[in-house]
């Protein structure tokens, strides 16, 4: 849910908290998604802020309003997310990966060595 000690501001949440039922599939293309009432009712917000979250993905093109009708899940909005992490998320954690390395002197060879390790344990646990 929200985290309302996050340095992170409540409407950028609300819109990563839409975001991530999105990714998993929990939202669908052209599903409706909680109007910024529902929203302000879900999480005990002012709905001011709630709609400033859905501002955000209108804006992004994740989600369209249909006029009388509400918000509604973009068609390709998984498809832009994905995209959207892959580059942001995973290449921070790369960075820091790669600077973590460094300062502890692994090299490549020994960091994809490690990585493929925990894909392998994670295989090996998925399996049971």
């Amino acid at each position: 849910m929200l985290d309302m000690d996050d340095a992170k501001p409540i409407y950028v949440q609300i819109a990563e908290w839409i975001e991530k039922g999105i990714i998993d599939g929990t939202l669908q293309a052209d599903e409706k998604v909680y109007s910024q009432y529902q929203l302000a009712e879900l999480f005990n917000i002012n709905p001011a802020t709630a709609g400033k979250g859905l501002t955000l993905l209108l804006d992004a093109e994740i989600v369209y309003k249909r006029r009388g009708l509400g918000t509604f899940v973009s068609p390709n909005a998984r498809t832009k997310l994905l995209a959207k992490r892959k580059q942001d998320t995973l290449q921070k954690l790369i960075k820091e990966l790669l600077n973590e390395a460094e300062l502890l002197d692994v090299d490549d060879k020994q960091l994809l060595s490690m990585i493929d390790a925990e894909r392998k344990r994670r295989e090996s646990h998925d399996s049971h």
